[in-house]
């Protein structure tokens, strides 16, 4: 059965021909030429752009081995180092070049050139290496937004420590479970992390997590004083200052050379779904994925400032600010702190002040940036931007169109990426100098990347209709395994049911009449209302197109007649309405629902919320919506809410 689609967006926004003459992949032709070359000799593009983009220590001979799929090898017989090619391959041609511009949560900034990294990032590798870490073992990352958390990635990479980096939200029992998984031998942490004028007490919840019992695996614990006047709990002989472990270290590291399929990292998953999945990205082939992007989607260029918001402890972060930026040679802003502290123009004057060229951020952002103040962006000069960025969830034509004209002044393309932690890197979005874009859509794969819309069976699903996304052809830059688990790897990603062979990506998706992709939502998030089935995505994106609205979101609840009824949580661009206000909205938005795709996706309960349950990284917990909707006692784990608060405000509107 494939799922209905009824939304239509039919604006089309061409490339400038000044963007198309200056960008790395200039024009249609250029990008379909790309895609011919990859359908023509698919082992031979990926093993093309590998010996262009990355350096290897030992040259590799094999491309791609499937003789043990789905557990697919890239490159494995050849050995680089991760590290070396993000920062010494660029001296000393660039060593004054600036790396990172960080900036604190209360504005103070800090610039680090390519040499300085290079050597915070050896003396580092040093430091854990004079407390035995060796090539193999697994260290835990939980750190605010830094410099720092930047080295202690590149640092692990260095000497072939796997890492784990967690977010800083996460709770103590959330770190414990990661630590006992990933048999974590050290951890790295800070006494505190600073976001929005507060402190966020990382240390301390280290502690608790060790002390909730089977964690012996953990030998040592840094930690970097980023608080000054914060004292942490200390434990004696486990315990180590960063600036005691690394102030004699010597300033040269010699790089660990790394089978190229051998691990660089884990990164755990929210665990919303139940226990987390420790999704495990190889070396070579998760960098060739980010490198490729930086130029591809990016469009990067020796003197952009890019800027991409997302914390080191999502693969965003990962991607996107601690490898990709560094491996061509960029430079980048690190912010520690929030879009709306100290008020919601933070993002904007920080553009304006760092002259930031590349913006990459997420649709959650966006919205509650327009609902704080949609004019604001127009009281900075952000002249500068030349490309804008979405990312971590389908966005909204609305919400695109307001990115584009108020913040991109019209002149800047947008790259809506779909991708996921397991993919490590893009895999759907239009190349900017390539591709006219539609709102909402996240256009087409870029070059190399076998994407299908199919139905429960496998079979390919017609244009206009929806279906499940599958990626039918392995890429070098996938999720190589889960960590401990690899029947749950093959059954998760590669089902039986659509032949074991294609990489089931959880999504939903639609392929318009012209062949661009809009992403539906999760397979999870599709409505079963009286025999059509629905993408949630739509009808937000349906009820934030009502000038009152300025965010929803929308989940299922069992209806005993049509099997699922809609529910939508909304955020008003005013304040949230009276009882006696509320009906009429009510009333309002259901029937502006239905006008805007019809009856049969007509709400059937609103509720008006202040904001919505999100992370600290700004992601919606529709898992919780999805409790509330049913009257469900809330028994999940809501610990890295950064509003726990507003659960039962919506709770209270039955």
């Amino acid at each position: 059965m494939s799922i209905d689609t009824v939304l239509h967006e039919n604006r089309l926004f061409p490339p400038s021909p000044e963007f198309v003459a200056n960008a790395n992949v200039s024009g249609l032709d250029a990008y379909q030429a790309l895609c011919q070359e990859a359908e023509a000799d698919y082992e031979g593009f990926w093993g093309r752009l590998a010996r262009e983009n990355l350096s290897w220590h030992k040259p590799f001979t094999q491309v791609l081995d499937e003789s043990n799929a789905p557990f697919y090898q890239w490159f494995a017989d050849g050995e680089l180092n991760v590290s070396y090619n993000c920062l010494d391959r660029h001296l000393p041609a660039l060593a004054n070049k600036l790396a990172v511009i960080f900036e604190s949560d209360n504005g103070t900034v800090n610039r680090v050139t390519y040499a300085e990294l290079h050597r915070m990032v050896c003396q580092f590798a040093n430091g854990l290496k004079s407390l035995g870490v060796t090539k193999g073992d697994r260290v835990i990352v939980y750190m605010p937004m830094s410099i720092e958390a930047v080295v202690a990635m590149q640092a692990c990479a260095r000497i072939g420590a796997i890492h784990s980096v967690v977010f800083g939200g996460f709770s103590a029992k959330s770190l414990q479970e990661r630590i006992i998984d990933a048999k974590a031998k050290l951890i790295i942490t800070a006494n505190g992390g600073v976001r929005g004028g507060k402190i966020v007490p990382l240390k301390a919840t280290i502690d608790e997590a060790l002390a909730l019992g089977g964690c012996e695996c953990v030998e040592r614990v840094i930690v970097y004083k980023r608080v000054v006047h914060e004292d942490a709990p200390w434990t004696i002989g486990r315990d180590i200052w960063w600036h005691d472990l690394v102030q004699r270290q010597p300033e040269v590291c010699e790089p660990t050379w790394m089978g190229a399929d051998e691990p660089l990292f884990i990164l755990y998953t929210s665990g919303s779904t139940g226990k987390p999945k420790g999704v495990q990205h190889s070396s070579a082939g998760y960098l060739l994925g980010a490198v490729n992007t930086m130029k591809w989607t990016f469009d990067h260029k020796p003197d952009d400032i890019f800027w991409c918001t997302a914390d080191v402890g999502w693969i965003t972060g990962h991607s996107y600010v601690a490898y990709g930026p560094l491996a061509v040679g960029g430079t980048q802003i690190v912010f520690e702190g929030i879009p709306t502290y100290p008020d919601a123009s933070r993002f904007w004057q920080m553009i304006e002040k760092h002259r930031v060229t590349t913006f990459y951020t997420a649709p959650t952002a966006i919205r509650s940036l327009i609902k704080l103040g949609g004019d604001l962006p127009k009281q900075y000069n952000l002249s500068s931007l030349r490309l804008l960025g979405s990312v971590g969830e389908p966005i909204n034509p609305e919400a695109w169109m307001w990115y584009h004209q108020v913040v991109g002044g019209g002149r800047c393309p947008i790259v809506d990426t779909w991708w996921q932690t397991e993919t490590g890197s893009h895999m759907i979005t239009p190349l900017p100098g390539a591709v006219a874009t539609k709102p909402g859509s996240c256009t087409f794969p870029i070059p190399g990347i076998m994407v299908d819309i199919v139905d429960e069976a496998g079979e390919q699903v017609e244009k206009g209709k929806g279906g499940i996304l599958v990626i039918k052809k392995p890429f070098p830059s996938q999720v190589r395994t889960l960590w401990n688990d690899p029947a749950r790897f093959k059954s998760a990603y590669f089902p039986e049911e659509l032949g074991g062979t294609y990489y089931l990506a959880g999504d939903s998706a639609n392929r318009d009449l012209d062949g661009y992709i809009w992403i539906m939502g999760r397979i999870d998030d599709v409505l079963n209302v009286s025999g059509h089935r629905l993408g949630t995505m739509e009808i937000e994106s349906a009820l934030v197109a009502n000038p009152k609205v300025a965010e929803a979101a929308v989940v299922g609840r069992p209806d005993p007649i049509k099997g699922e009824s809609v529910v939508a949580f909304v955020v008003l661009k005013g304040a949230r309405p009276s009882k006696e206000e509320g009906k009429l909205l009510i009333a309002e938005l259901r029937d502006w629902v239905a006008k805007e795709i019809g009856a049969i996706a007509k709400p059937d309960d609103i509720r008006f919320g202040d904001n919505l349950p999100k992370t600290r990284s700004g992601k919606i917990m529709r898992r919780l919506l999805r409790s509330v909707a049913k009257g469900e006692q809330i028994t999940q784990d809501i610990s890295t809410l950064e509003n726990p608060a507003i659960l039962a405000q919506l709770q209270e509107q039955i």
